[in-house]
């Protein structure tokens, strides 16, 4: 999933994007309620995982501006105000569930894992470039009528590429979106798994386009063309 995180605590947030990452989510931040509102409205995300109190425009107020642009994404809102009336306020605003903090990080998941079971118009199902498409559901990825058997990071990096088809990215981009907290990432760890991705998307099919381009002096793209 791509979720997006309205919170201007950065431990909390830091931590938050760490285990979800872990998880082979695909997570931005935002540190105020003005900058999470534009990246809601302006990007796709699977969810949305909103702080009630932020500086500049507060939880309540993005989350009522989300719905009235007509964006059904999920929205779980977090709060160290957990009084029922906070909850009603939270919920009437749009919001989809409410977790007080502090939280268990395994309840967070249970509740992200149930709001992307529920069927929205806006939640994208799957993946698709070319002949390849990788389902957010299921985690499997094919190519023809082919399954290809992928590993977590391999995983991540193939569905942060396919969000972001005909884009170029450097390895250093690359790095940061896909391993950003890792301690063990290295310099050349993203070169490394895009060779990964390239033989099980691109070389165990001779006969199909290539996929993943290198742009020579710039980095990487995705694209069918």
């Amino acid at each position: 999933m791509k979720i997006l995180v309205i919170e201007d605590e950065q431990r909390i947030a830091r931590y938050i994007k760490k285990g979800l990452e872990i998880k082979s989510h695909i997570v931005d931040n935002a540190e105020d309620g003005q900058e999470g509102l534009d990246m809601a409205l302006s990007e796709s995300y699977d969810l949305i995982i909103l702080d009630r109190m932020l500086p500049e425009l507060d939880g309540l107020t993005v989350c009522e501006k989300i719905r009235q642009n007509q964006k059904s994404v999920p929205i779980l809102m977090l709060t160290a105000k957990n009084q029922v009336s906070d909850r009603v306020e939270g919920l009437n605003a749009g919001a989809d569930d409410y977790l007080g903090k502090p939280f268990a990080f395994a309840e967070l998941l249970a509740r992200i894992s149930a709001l992307g079971r529920r069927p929205a118009t806006s939640t994208i199902q799957e993946l698709t470039c070319g002949d390849l498409t990788l389902n957010l559901q299921t985690y499997q990825v094919t190519r023809g009528k082919t399954q290809i058997e992928l590993s977590r990071k391999e995983f991540s990096l193939l569905e942060f590429l396919l969000r972001h088809q005909d884009q170029v990215f450097s390895p250093e981009q690359l790095t940061e979106q896909v391993w950003s907290y890792d301690s063990d990432v290295l310099p050349n760890t993203a070169q490394v798994y895009v060779g990964y991705l390239r033989t099980k998307i691109d070389k165990q099919f001779p006969k199909s386009k290539t996929l993943i381009q290198t742009v020579r002096g710039f980095g990487y793209k995705l694209a069918a063309n």
